[in-house]
Protein backbone atom coordinates (compact mmCIF):
# COMPACT_ATOMS: atom_id res chain seq x y z
CA UNK A 1 0.00 0.00 0.00
CA UNK A 2 2.80 2.37 0.44
CA UNK A 3 4.52 2.43 -2.84
CA UNK A 4 1.10 2.49 -4.49
CA UNK A 5 0.42 5.15 -1.80
CA UNK A 6 3.78 6.77 -2.96
CA UNK A 7 3.14 5.84 -6.75
CA UNK A 8 -0.16 8.80 -6.77
CA UNK A 9 -1.91 5.80 -7.98
CA UNK A 10 -5.54 6.26 -6.58
CA UNK A 11 -6.89 2.44 -5.08
CA UNK A 12 -9.38 0.73 -2.71
CA UNK A 13 -8.51 -2.21 -0.66
CA UNK A 14 -11.18 -5.25 -0.91
CA UNK A 15 -10.74 -7.22 1.96
CA UNK A 16 -12.16 -10.76 0.47
CA UNK A 17 -10.85 -13.32 2.92
CA UNK A 18 -13.35 -16.35 3.99
CA UNK A 19 -10.41 -19.00 3.96
CA UNK A 20 -9.39 -17.03 7.50
CA UNK A 21 -10.15 -19.28 10.36
CA UNK A 22 -10.89 -18.91 13.25
CA UNK A 23 -13.21 -16.39 13.43
CA UNK A 24 -11.28 -14.58 16.25
CA UNK A 25 -8.16 -14.42 13.64
CA UNK A 26 -10.20 -12.85 10.49
CA UNK A 27 -11.15 -10.38 13.03
CA UNK A 28 -7.76 -9.37 14.37
CA UNK A 29 -6.50 -9.51 10.53
CA UNK A 30 -9.42 -7.53 9.35
CA UNK A 31 -9.40 -4.72 11.81
CA UNK A 32 -5.50 -4.16 10.86
CA UNK A 33 -6.32 -3.53 7.71
CA UNK A 34 -8.99 -1.12 8.56
CA UNK A 35 -6.86 0.99 10.61
CA UNK A 36 -3.94 0.85 8.03
CA UNK A 37 -6.83 2.02 5.96
CA UNK A 38 -7.82 4.59 7.53
CA UNK A 39 -4.35 6.15 8.58
CA UNK A 40 -4.04 6.06 4.96
CA UNK A 41 -7.47 7.67 3.97
CA UNK A 42 -7.41 4.55 1.43
CA UNK A 43 -11.52 3.57 1.05
CA UNK A 44 -12.03 -0.34 2.40
CA UNK A 45 -14.54 -2.56 1.17
CA UNK A 46 -15.55 -5.17 3.82
CA UNK A 47 -16.83 -7.86 1.97
CA UNK A 48 -18.38 -11.45 3.32
CA UNK A 49 -17.08 -13.37 5.58
CA UNK A 50 -18.17 -16.39 3.31
CA UNK A 51 -16.68 -19.18 5.39
CA UNK A 52 -19.13 -21.29 4.33
CA UNK A 53 -18.72 -21.34 1.00
CA UNK A 54 -15.17 -21.73 1.32
CA UNK A 55 -15.01 -24.73 3.44
CA UNK A 56 -17.72 -26.68 0.44
CA UNK A 57 -15.21 -25.24 -2.26
CA UNK A 58 -12.36 -27.42 -0.33
CA UNK A 59 -13.77 -30.40 0.65
CA UNK A 60 -12.11 -33.12 -0.62
CA UNK A 61 -8.39 -30.86 -0.38
CA UNK A 62 -8.45 -31.01 3.24
CA UNK A 63 -4.83 -32.85 3.29
CA UNK A 64 -3.54 -30.92 0.39
CA UNK A 65 0.18 -29.53 1.18
CA UNK A 66 0.36 -25.74 1.30
CA UNK A 67 0.57 -24.18 -2.36
CA UNK A 68 -1.01 -27.27 -3.88
CA UNK A 69 -4.71 -27.10 -5.24
CA UNK A 70 -6.19 -26.36 -2.16
CA UNK A 71 -4.23 -22.78 -2.37
CA UNK A 72 -5.16 -22.61 -5.80
CA UNK A 73 -8.73 -23.11 -4.98
CA UNK A 74 -8.47 -19.95 -2.30
CA UNK A 75 -6.84 -17.89 -4.58
CA UNK A 76 -8.90 -18.46 -7.03
CA UNK A 77 -12.24 -18.19 -5.37
CA UNK A 78 -11.14 -14.66 -3.67
CA UNK A 79 -9.95 -13.16 -6.90
CA UNK A 80 -12.80 -14.19 -8.96
CA UNK A 81 -15.07 -12.59 -5.93
CA UNK A 82 -12.49 -9.37 -6.21
CA UNK A 83 -12.81 -9.30 -10.09
CA UNK A 84 -16.49 -9.34 -9.96
CA UNK A 85 -16.15 -6.88 -7.47
CA UNK A 86 -13.96 -4.88 -9.89
CA UNK A 87 -16.39 -4.77 -12.63
CA UNK A 88 -19.36 -3.97 -11.20
CA UNK A 89 -18.07 -1.30 -9.51
CA UNK A 90 -15.69 0.79 -12.31
CA UNK A 91 -12.51 -0.54 -11.75
CA UNK A 92 -9.96 -1.80 -14.61
CA UNK A 93 -7.37 -3.18 -12.50
CA UNK A 94 -7.11 -5.79 -9.46
CA UNK A 95 -4.09 -6.99 -7.81
CA UNK A 96 -3.00 -8.62 -4.65
CA UNK A 97 -0.29 -8.38 -1.48
CA UNK A 98 -0.78 -11.97 -1.34
CA UNK A 99 3.20 -12.04 -3.09
CA UNK A 100 4.81 -10.16 -0.84
CA UNK A 101 4.80 -13.27 1.31
CA UNK A 102 7.95 -15.32 0.72
CA UNK A 103 5.89 -18.54 1.57
CA UNK A 104 3.58 -17.88 -0.93
CA UNK A 105 4.30 -19.29 -4.87
CA UNK A 106 3.87 -15.91 -6.95
CA UNK A 107 3.00 -18.20 -10.20
CA UNK A 108 0.31 -19.33 -8.52
CA UNK A 109 -0.67 -16.30 -7.31
CA UNK A 110 -0.44 -14.27 -10.52
CA UNK A 111 -1.99 -17.66 -12.46
CA UNK A 112 -5.66 -17.15 -10.45
CA UNK A 113 -5.38 -13.61 -10.52
CA UNK A 114 -4.91 -13.37 -14.24
CA UNK A 115 -7.58 -16.05 -14.69
CA UNK A 116 -10.33 -14.28 -12.82
CA UNK A 117 -9.55 -11.13 -14.43
CA UNK A 118 -10.09 -12.49 -17.46
CA UNK A 119 -13.80 -13.61 -16.89
CA UNK A 120 -14.06 -9.84 -17.32
CA UNK A 121 -13.85 -7.25 -20.09
CA UNK A 122 -12.20 -4.40 -19.20
CA UNK A 123 -10.63 -5.58 -16.40
CA UNK A 124 -6.91 -6.47 -16.12
CA UNK A 125 -4.23 -8.17 -12.89
CA UNK A 126 -1.46 -6.60 -12.34
CA UNK A 127 1.71 -9.32 -11.69
CA UNK A 128 3.60 -6.91 -10.11
CA UNK A 129 6.43 -8.67 -8.04
CA UNK A 130 6.20 -6.83 -3.94
CA UNK A 131 9.22 -8.88 -3.24
CA UNK A 132 11.41 -7.17 -5.61
CA UNK A 133 13.74 -3.76 -4.45
CA UNK A 134 13.31 -4.90 -0.45
CA UNK A 135 9.32 -4.78 -0.62
CA UNK A 136 9.87 -8.12 1.50
CA UNK A 137 12.38 -6.33 4.01
CA UNK A 138 10.19 -2.88 4.14
CA UNK A 139 7.01 -4.42 4.67
CA UNK A 140 8.71 -6.41 8.22
CA UNK A 141 9.85 -2.48 8.62
CA UNK A 142 6.23 -1.20 7.92
CA UNK A 143 4.90 -3.98 10.27
CA UNK A 144 7.25 -3.38 13.36
CA UNK A 145 6.53 0.54 13.16
CA UNK A 146 2.62 0.13 13.00
CA UNK A 147 2.91 -3.19 15.61
CA UNK A 148 1.21 -5.46 13.01
CA UNK A 149 -0.50 -8.69 14.31
CA UNK A 150 2.16 -11.15 13.66
CA UNK A 151 0.87 -13.84 11.07
CA UNK A 152 1.68 -17.31 11.93
CA UNK A 153 -0.12 -19.16 9.58
CA UNK A 154 -1.47 -18.61 6.27
CA UNK A 155 -4.89 -18.43 7.25
CA UNK A 156 -7.48 -21.30 6.53
CA UNK A 157 -7.96 -24.02 9.19
CA UNK A 158 -5.73 -26.60 7.77
CA UNK A 159 -2.46 -23.76 7.65
CA UNK A 160 -3.01 -23.52 11.53
CA UNK A 161 -3.84 -27.40 12.09
CA UNK A 162 -0.57 -28.42 9.84
CA UNK A 163 1.36 -25.62 11.10
CA UNK A 164 0.53 -26.39 14.83
CA UNK A 165 1.42 -30.30 13.70
CA UNK A 166 4.83 -28.99 12.52
CA UNK A 167 5.08 -27.02 15.33
CA UNK A 168 4.65 -29.67 18.10
CA UNK A 169 6.99 -32.28 16.17
CA UNK A 170 9.35 -29.76 16.68
CA UNK A 171 9.36 -29.16 20.09
CA UNK A 172 7.87 -25.68 19.68
CA UNK A 173 4.39 -24.50 20.99
CA UNK A 174 1.39 -24.21 19.42
CA UNK A 175 -0.01 -21.17 17.88
CA UNK A 176 -2.06 -18.91 20.15
CA UNK A 177 -4.16 -16.59 18.77
CA UNK A 178 -4.07 -12.67 18.93
CA UNK A 179 -0.84 -12.62 21.35
CA UNK A 180 2.30 -12.08 19.12
CA UNK A 181 2.98 -8.40 17.66
CA UNK A 182 5.69 -7.12 15.08
CA UNK A 183 7.37 -4.56 17.70
CA UNK A 184 7.07 -7.01 20.56
CA UNK A 185 8.47 -10.55 19.87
Amino acid sequence: MEAIIASGIEFTIFFYNPNIHPKKEYDIRKEENIRFAEKHHIPFVDADYDVDNWFSRAKGMEWEPERGIRCTMCFDMRFERTALYAFENGFDTICSSLGISRWKNMEQINASGTRAANHYEGISYWTYNWRKKGGSARMLEISKQEKFYMQEYCGCAYSLRDTNQWRTKNGRAKIKLGEKYYGNE
